[in-house]
């Protein structure tokens, strides 16, 4: 399976979409009218990933937010870089990891009770670059910005939890082959010994000339 198919068989009328939004800056993503709404569509305009503010922010409890808000309660959307992509297509192993991610991310940001909608953005290495929880009744759950510094820490921490996992994995790896070379080198050594050993034994007996 796809890591598409796996999106929207694990979350049946998820919406998928191809685009690099990783780079849409923490602050014009915050605002209460970012557009939204328009990940949860079957189409992505670019201008939505390039949309820029204009005027002051609106607030989070005025009818205009709340009505988009209510729009979207309930569904879920994720936004994957074409390189990332490309990555999975022939990678199914890191296709697997980033939907293990995601599910645990969602899991995660589910409050208990209420009908909550998930918007998330990832980077071209899979990592969830930006994202959108809101429960049914317009309470966005996340990101500010104290928020993502603390996501952003965590997902760093898990990397190095990752690497350090990989470099001992490889060093004991490298110690078993030394020591199997080890062996290898004793019964050769064991093996010729005996073999001279013998030679002599018959020389001794007359048996060899």
């Amino acid at each position: 399976m796809s890591f598409k198919d796996m999106w929207q068989a694990r979350f049946p009328g998820a919406y998928y979409h191809t685009a690099d939004a990783s780079n849409i800056p923490q602050g014009v993503w915050e605002r209460n009218d970012f557009p939204f709404e328009k990940f949860f569509c079957n189409d992505l305009d670019e201008s939505t990933v390039n949309w820029k503010p204009n005027g002051a922010n609106p607030a989070m409890d005025s009818s205009g937010v709340q009505s988009r808000l209510h729009s979207i309660a309930g569904q879920k959307s994720i936004v994957v870089p074409p390189e990332l992509e490309e990555k999975m297509k022939n990678n199914p192993a890191l296709a697997k990891q980033v939907m293990a991610k995601v599910e645990n991310f969602i899991a995660t940001n589910q409050v208990p009770g209420r009908i909550c909608s998930h918007l998330i953005v990832l980077d071209e290495n899979g990592e969830i670059a930006r994202f959108r929880a809101s429960s049914h009744g317009g309470n966005i759950t996340g990101p500010t910005e104290e928020e993502m510094r603390q996501f952003k820490a965590e997902q760093a921490a898990k990397r190095k939890r990752r690497e350090e996992y990989a470099y001992l994995n490889e060093a004991a790896a490298l110690k078993r082959r030394l020591m199997e070379q080890e062996a290898d080198e004793r019964y050769y050594k064991d093996s010729m010994t005996k073999k001279a050993v013998s030679i002599a034994a018959y020389e001794a007996a007359g048996i060899l000339k």
